[in-house]
């Protein structure tokens, strides 16, 4: 799930699709066990040609558009990947999925909302389901995007991804709180998520603010090999609301990030006239720069303070445009390849091929306009103080990017 060197040869390589003509996501209601079913595939899997293990490639099928056929509350999922035969194979191949909902805007920026995102690290997750669950409405179209790698060393056939919706029917007196999912990724707020990780110790961060007031009830995170850690923050507060590490196993793999279910204390409150930043922090013990090696993107799920409906996304929005256009792999690039088309200019950005939604130039880092602080760093305080309002114009704010100095170590 990391990148590689830097070598020309290899940013030439181009992500392959798929080799079936089968491929196909189907939604299917399973009434009795109240399961909504994601069937995805079957795919061919070929055998990575890069074998350090540190290549951020695979196979993209073209993203698919599937329908729910009622209403329901989802509170919880579960996933499989499965071989031709039917027979599991290791969630190691599930790169990535995201389930997107391109009628509603995300919290954080006016793009189309992520109602799940899955990888290997993901596990299967729920919520009570008598206090909380997500509204999906009978024919509401969602959008299924997944990416499958091969570490395995052998040619895989018919390879299918099998994602389960835990539901409530929406006849039912609970549960008692409507919740949505939300995102807040390093690389917001629009194009390419992966990025070129640099030898020792880097960060990267994002900071925005939410469209709502309400409260932050479970957290979690996707990362890369070599991530050390990743923190969600009020920068207006200066309160660290939660920190995620990585899990892995004896051979230093990674397996899981740490999950953070803040319901238990009620919640972390945010507001729209605060500012919040994620940060992913990494330490590249390689002398090499890895291709597109890192990812740091905080997923969870929040209950808006009012009830009334999630808002719906503004389609007019350039940015909202730029943002489906990358994710139907219509358009490939970083956000500064993509930005001129939302000026109206001619863009500056190569069309993605069929199945890819990766760039291969250079990735663009910003310099740092303050510092990136780190929840353990002098100043920081990890309790809620006096609200201090912050003016923020609304525009996306660009991602950071600091190289060299270790925010564990002081």
């Amino acid at each position: 799930m990391v990148g590689c060197s830097t070598a020309e040869a290899e940013r030439s390589s181009e992500p392959i699709g798929p080799t079936s003509d089968s491929f196909t996501v189907r939604l299917t209601d399973f009434e009795e066990e109240k399961i909504f079913r994601l069937s995805i595939g079957p795919v061919d899997v070929p055998v990575e040609e890069h074998g350090d293990g540190h290549h951020h490639y695979g196979v993209m099928p073209e993203p698919k558009t599937v329908t729910f056929p009622k209403s329901a509350y989802i509170t919880g999922f579960s996933y499989r990947v499965l071989d031709g035969n039917g027979e599991v194979l290791p969630t190691d191949i599930l790169h990535h999925m995201n389930v997107i909902k391109p009628k509603y805007r995300e919290l954080f920026l006016p793009i189309s909302q992520r109602m799940l995102a899955l990888g290997k690290e993901t596990g299967s997750q729920s919520l009570p389901s008598l206090l909380f669950g997500h509204p999906v409405e009978a024919g509401a179209e969602v959008v299924v995007s997944v990416m499958l790698h091969n570490p395995m060393g052998q040619h895989l056939e018919d390879v299918s991804v099998e994602v389960e919706l835990k539901y409530v029917n929406d006849n039912r007196p609970w549960p008692l709180w409507e919740v949505h999912p939300f995102q807040l990724d390093v690389q917001f707020p629009a194009g390419e998520k992966a990025f070129d990780l640099p030898p020792g110790v880097s960060t990267f961060s994002y900071e925005g603010s939410p469209v709502m007031q309400g409260r932050i009830i479970a957290v979690g995170s996707h990362l890369h090999e070599f991530a050390e850690s990743i923190w969600l923050e009020d920068v207006t507060a200066g309160e660290l609301l939660w920190e995620g590490r990585p899990i892995e196993d004896a051979e230093g793999n990674l397996t899981g990030v740490t999950i953070g279910k803040l319901y238990k204390k009620l919640g972390k409150k945010i507001f729209p006239d605060h500012v919040y930043r994620v940060t992913v922090q990494y330490n590249n013990t390689t002398p090499d720069t890895l291709y597109q090696g890192g990812m740091g993107v905080v997923a969870g799920v929040f209950i808006p303070s009012d009830a009334d409906s999630w808002p719906l996304a503004d389609t007019t929005d350039p940015l909202y445009q730029i943002d489906r256009l990358h994710y139907l792999r219509k358009v490939s690039g970083t956000y500064e390849e993509l930005l001129p088309r939302m000026n109206g200019m001619d863009p500056a950005v190569h069309p993605a091929d069929h199945d890819a939604d990766h760039s291969h130039g250079e990735h663009m880092s910003h310099p740092d306009d303050g510092k990136v602080s780190h929840p353990h760093d002098e100043g920081m305080s990890h309790t809620h103080e006096d609200e201090i309002p912050h003016p923020h114009d609304g525009a996306p704010s660009r991602p950071h990017h600091t190289e060299g100095h270790d925010h564990h170590n002081h």
